[in-house]
């Protein structure tokens, strides 16, 4: 494994400047992914080299269902309840950032 490039260095790989601090934290944080809907300042090829990948929200959410159904439809329950609402509320309002996790749950 190669080690990442010095900190002092710029990660001059992120497109916006305003967003390396993101990437940074990352890396000290020996985070797995970052989850953003910003693919476009996060190139994945760049992301690479610190082994870290990019996913979105909707990438994200499926993927943690696909680990554990029961444990994140509890978790999209108490989040109703929590707002005195009921989970296809949260889901309604899932669907736009997140419409394939939003298909899954709703056929679970």
């Amino acid at each position: 494994m190669q080690a990442p490039p010095c900190m002092a260095e710029p990660l001059t790989g992120i497109p916006d400047t305003k967003d390396r601090h993101v990437l940074a934290s990352a890396i000290f944080g020996h985070a797995q992914v970052i989850v953003t809907n910003n693919v476009k300042h996060f190139p994945e090829e760049y992301l690479a080299q610190f082994h870290i990948l990019r996913h979105t929200a909707d990438d994200f959410l499926v993927h943690q269902f696909h680990l554990n159904p029961y444990l994140v439809t509890d978790k999209l329950d108490a989040q109703a309840i929590n707002n005195s609402r009921q989970r296809c509320d949260v889901l309604s309002t899932l669907k736009r950032v997140a419409p394939k996790f939003v298909e899954l749950v709703e056929e679970f």
